[in-house]
Order: structure tokens, then sequence, then C-alpha cells
């Protein structure tokens, strides 16, 4: 079962699971997707998946969707996701995140489903002094720059507890730092609906003429260039994760629970080093000016992933010049075929 699978980073690694002979059934509220994803699904795969189109907060309907299907494990990705919107909205932000994952929780539960893989993020670290970066899974948790990271820290907290009263339920939390790129056919990608609030699509948009400019949100941090430090993670090498988060769930080779680990690639990049490495590889010249900061942005923040490079065997393989390449190849495409 994998809630948001028509999103960005659901439909990649529904696709990723189908060729690895994996039965997946989608659920998606077409919030912030559409079903137009299902064609590049099946363009790569062959084949169109299951899917039902409902929101999760609507507990009725999540439980009659349990109660006709049987889960070896769910990969719960399905929440609202822009910074900055869930400072504007904040109860928006925690009706949806947290309200979807209890019903699901509350599913699971009722009908027998014992495994979560849950899509987390690097924002539970708030933004950490710089004796604390790289951060490691030890991290402290510091408090949230946005209701949006609060409800990831407040998932990973009902998710916690909920196994301490039901212990034959196991789960895996796995904070993401930036995903970007997209499949390497092209045939899907990231697809926001409106304004981008992710750096990458709002690139590749303004490079084909949809944006007329680029806006870099502060240029006054404590870092090289002036601009935030992220650690962006191509979404191919985010989707092997949780295909072996899945494994090792159903295969009971987790050695707590629940189990967290940390998904970059152990390298921050400024902004503007992602732009021009965009402008080199693409040899696209991007439109951009520098505006003031955005409310709920964290100055810097990558990851240590050698726990997970360790635990799960798992390696980033992609680079940034990689994940800009497919991204633009995505863009094209969907220009293209829209």
């Amino acid at each position: 079962m994998v809630t948001g699978g028509l999103g960005y980073i659901g439909s990649h690694t529904v696709v990723e699971l189908m060729q690895k002979g994996y039965q997946v059934h989608i659920i998606d509220n077409l919030s912030n997707s559409s079903l137009d994803v299902l064609e590049g699904i099946q363009r790569i795969t062959g084949e169109i998946p299951p899917y039902d189109i409902f929101d999760l907060t609507e507990k009725d309907k999540v439980f009659q969707f349990f109660s006709k299907n049987s889960f070896d494990a769910i990969i719960h990705f399905a929440a609202f996701k822009a910074v900055g919107e869930s400072v504007e909205k904040p109860l928006l932000y925690y009706r949806n995140n947290l309200n979807s994952l209890i019903n699901i929780l509350d599913g699971a539960l009722n009908f027998g489903t014992k495994n979560l893989v849950f899509s987390s993020s690097c924002t539970v670290y708030g933004q950490p002094d710089d004796k604390d970066l790289p951060v490691t899974e030890n991290s402290p948790i510091m408090p949230a720059n946005s209701p949006y990271g609060n409800t990831k820290q407040i998932s990973e907290e009902i998710i916690t507890d909920f196994i301490k009263s039901n212990p034959q339920f196991s789960a895996i939390l796995l904070r993401y730092f930036n995903p970007i790129g997209a499949h390497p056919t092209g045939f899907i990608g990231e697809l926001p609906r409106g304004v981008p609030n992710n750096l990458v699509p709002f690139i590749t948009q303004t490079a084909i003429g949809l944006r007329q400019e680029l806006s870099v949100f502060g240029d006054d941090y404590n870092t090289p260039d002036g601009t935030p430090i992220r650690d962006y993670i191509d979404i191919m090498d985010l989707v092997d994760a949780h295909i072996v988060a899945v494994e090792r769930l159903t295969k009971g080779q987790t050695k707590k629970n629940p189990e967290v680990f940390n998904l970059g690639t152990g390298r921050g990049l400024t902004v503007l080093e992602v732009i021009k490495t965009f402008e080199k590889v693409t040899e696209q010249k991007l439109n951009y000016k520098i505006v003031g900061r955005r409310e709920g942005d964290i100055e810097k923040v990558w990851a240590d992933t050698s726990f997970a490079n360790k635990e799960l065997g798992w390696k980033t393989k992609r680079t940034l010049a990689d994940s800009l390449e497919t991204a633009w190849k995505w863009e094209q495409y969907y220009q293209k075929n829209a």
C-alpha cells in the first residue's frame, strides 16, 4: 500500500516496486498530484497498478479500504509538504498530516497490517548548531522551524508511542533531505501544482519559459555564498532506500523499533551551486534574482549517512549533475506532452 503514490516520491517508488515484482496499491487524493502520472508509470512498467482516489483524513473510507485489501507493508508518503504554506496555514497541515497518519495506524491495527515505512524529513532536526553538522540519527531534535516540520516530529512520536502499545507492529522512519531529479526515462518526475515550492522544479520551469524568473530566498546566510545549504539526493537513490526498508521490515530484520535512518548524500550544497551546475549541465542560462528570506527556511543542514550506509547496505550512486539532467529531461518531456 503506497499512500501518495501518484506524487513525486510515491510514483517513482511505485515504479521501482513494480519492476521488482511487488504488487502495489496506490492511494492518493490528487491534492498535489495528477492521474496523468499513471500514463508515465504505464510507459515505464507496461501496466497501471490498482489505485483508489480518496482522502486519508476520512476514517470511514480508510477502514472501508482496509476491509477489502490486505498488505504486507505500507509506505506512507501522503502529506502536505510546503514549508512556507505551513507557516501561513498551520491548521491545514496539522489536520491533514496527523489525521491521515492516525487513520492509517488505526486501520493497520484493526485489519492486521504490521509494517510501515514512514516518509519523515530532515526538518525534524530544526536548525542544528554548526557543531552538530552533519546531523546523525542521534542529533538533537530541535524546535521545528515550521508547522510542516512539526508535523513530522509529532508523526514520529505518534508512531513510536503506537509501537509501544502494539509491539507486533514495526516501522522504519526515513528522514529525507532534499529529493531532486526524475526517472532516467524522463516519463515521470516532480510535478507540483501551481507555483513550485522546491528549488529544482522552479529552476526547470524557469529554464523552459514557464516562469519569468527564479527567486533565491536570501543571500545573507552564514554560508560560503550567502545562500542556504541543503543536502540534495537523487530521487532514484531515495527510492532504492525504500525498497531496502520494505524488505528489511517484511523479512523481520529490524534491530530496533522503530528504526530511524537519514537519507541524503552526506554533502551540503548552496542554492547558487545548484543553479550554476544546472546552467553548466544543460547549457541553459537561468534568469534569477535574490529576494528576501522565506519564513520557515533554515540556514543549513546536511546528513551524516554513515549509519544508513552501514546498516542498510545502501549508498547514493547519482551525482548532482545526473539529477539535474533527468529533471531537465522530464521538464522537456512534460511540456511537450502536456
